[in-house]
């Protein structure tokens, strides 16, 4: 019996759910993880916005909305409290800077700012550490996903990185304007 649920094929999510990508002892050892992985790779698979000292910037592979971030520290720990206070601060000052770029990109009314500490959190990748930063619009939860069922991404990820990693420089803090 039909379930009244349209589907949408999309193939990419079957690597992220069980494919080559996923590694055979999970993502608890960096040689595993996509975050400890993502800052070394390079063309169409960089979706790196942003490479601090301590942490990067990197578009969500699978994002709820346009210009869904990850906020990551580039050393391998789960907890929030496992960040020493240079981490924690530069996470602080690049999940704000990611406000601003958004914001400046595509004109985000707001965001939904978190991290899922460990798996019965929803952490999906809970063995390191990072912070989403998923800017919403008035309306970007209308008919398409309560009526039709479908989430609609009007942009490639490839496209969406490009403008952001270009837009980050601009937005950066300076001592000049007290940001």
């Amino acid at each position: 019996m039909p379930d009244g649920l349209d589907r949408l094929w999309t193939p990419h999510r079957m690597t992220y759910i069980s494919g080559p990508d996923r590694p055979g002892e999970g993502h608890e050892k960096p040689a595993g993880c996509p975050f400890c992985l993502a800052p070394e790779r390079e063309g169409e698979e960089n979706l790196v916005v942003h490479r601090g000292e301590r942490v990067f910037v990197v578009l969500n592979l699978y994002p709820y909305n346009p210009g869904h971030l990850l906020v990551c520290p580039y050393r391998h720990v789960a907890d929030y409290t496992e960040l020493d206070g240079v981490e924690t601060a530069e996470l602080a000052d690049c999940t704000q800077t990611a406000m601003r770029v958004v914001r400046r990109v595509s004109n985000a009314h707001g965001f939904n700012i978190g991290m899922n500490q460990g798996g019965v959190a929803g952490a999906g990748i809970a063995a390191h550490l990072h912070q989403h930063v998923v800017p919403r619009w008035g309306g970007d939860a209308n008919f398409m996903p309560v009526i039709a069922r479908t989430k609609v991404l009007p942009q490639l990820l490839a496209e969406t990185r490009t403008l952001l990693a270009t837009a980050w420089v601009a937005a950066r803090p300076s001592a000049a304007d007290g940001r």
